[in-house]
């Protein structure tokens, strides 16, 4: 099967690219070439802007790719873009969207106070307010003012010609992760602390998470079956740990000696104010997939938080940001609450 990927360098996307190509398909890359990615052997790659993709019509046509894979669609512009590149071509789109579609994603952020029950599933009601990054002053990597996932998906879902298929991603980590979900924890955990504080509210509140190569192997899935075909899914880890039983399984796996110690709210700094509602869950059920597609992970958690590990302290980020956990407090804090 001819592939086409828009993006498919950073992250998420080399992964989806060597599944694919040991499935045996045929792969081409839209890519900027500004990212070096070790690609496999045959993967064709174009080069050029994401906002001019029309200027690369006519090599799509000559393609004629059976599925269009798009893991950088941030706007319902991009989209209409690349519609307007597929012209009279019979393809498949299949589009990388987020867990932040959901209402309850507003609720995490403080925009709404009534609690939406998790696990999501994938008919879940969504945000009835868009551009939940436009006002956001550390908003994710790459995200233009005008990000919103709910138009891509209705855009990709609606258009007659060219049947859609959306995989709604959790919070990915693992090798290469942009956002070093690991690092605040490994740091405190290399410096030998001998604990990890975390507020009662914090050290309860569940998530979805998802191993990068569990998730690219997902994606590959929703690619190359028909089956998928107008349909959404959700991909995440099966299990369902608070944060504080997450944290002690990366310090187990880290052979770590301290622990996670909770804490009450009235324990912390007068003026320490967490920018999330955890009183908001933020679970997804991923059943639709494992049961329609078969899918199930392919590299345990353990191996996974083990990688991730070996990964991340070969590769300190230079900026040491707390984005990933902005409810960590400092060491000083940390030993005056002790």
């Amino acid at each position: 099967m001819k592939i086409v990927i828009i993006g498919g360098t950073n992250f998420i996307g080399p992964p989806v690219i060597r599944h694919l190509t040991q499935m045996g398909h045929e792969v081409t890359i839209f890519h900027r070439g500004k990212t070096t990615a070790q690609l496999p052997a045959g993967v064709h790659e174009i080069l050029g802007e994401r906002k001019n993709i029309i200027q690369i019509k006519e090599k799509l046509q000559q393609l004629s790719p059976k599925v269009v894979l798009d893991m950088i669609a941030y706007t319902e512009h991009d989209v209409r873009a690349l519609f307007e590149a597929l012209e009279n071509i019979q393809a498949r789109v299949v589009a990388v969207s987020s867990m932040d579609v959901y209402q309850a994603y507003d609720v995490l952020l403080g925009k709404e106070s009534n609690i939406v029950p998790v696990p999501l599933t994938e008919d879940s009601p969504l945000r009835t307010s868009l551009y939940p990054f436009r006002e956001m002053p550390n908003k994710p990597l790459q995200a233009p003012d005008d990000y919103e996932k709910i138009l891509v998906e209705k855009v990709v879902m609606s258009n007659p010609h060219l049947p859609g298929t959306i995989i709604r991603l959790p919070m990915v980590y693992g090798e290469n992760d942009p956002l070093h979900r690991l690092f605040p924890y490994l740091q405190r955990i290399d410096d030998n602390r001998r604990v990890i504080i975390l507020p009662e509210s914090v050290a309860n509140w569940r998530a979805s998470y998802g191993y990068v190569e569990n998730v690219a192997y997902a994606i590959a899935l929703v690619v190359t079956d028909m089956r998928a075909t107008n349909r959404i899914y959700h991909v995440a880890d099966i299990e369902n740990k608070n944060e504080a039983e997450r944290i002690a399984q990366v310090g187990k796996i880290a052979q770590w000696q301290g622990q996670v110690v909770i804490v009450p709210e009235s324990q912390l700094p007068p003026d320490w104010k967490l920018p999330l509602n955890v009183k908001q869950d933020w679970l997804v059920d991923s059943t639709r997939i494992r049961q329609e597609l078969g899918y199930k992970e392919i590299v345990s958690s353990h191996e996974a938080l083990q990688r991730t590990i070996n990964w991340q302290r070969a590769n300190v980020p230079q900026q040491r940001t707390q984005f990933a956990a902005p409810y960590l407090l400092d060491y000083v804090t940390e030993d005056a609450i002790l």
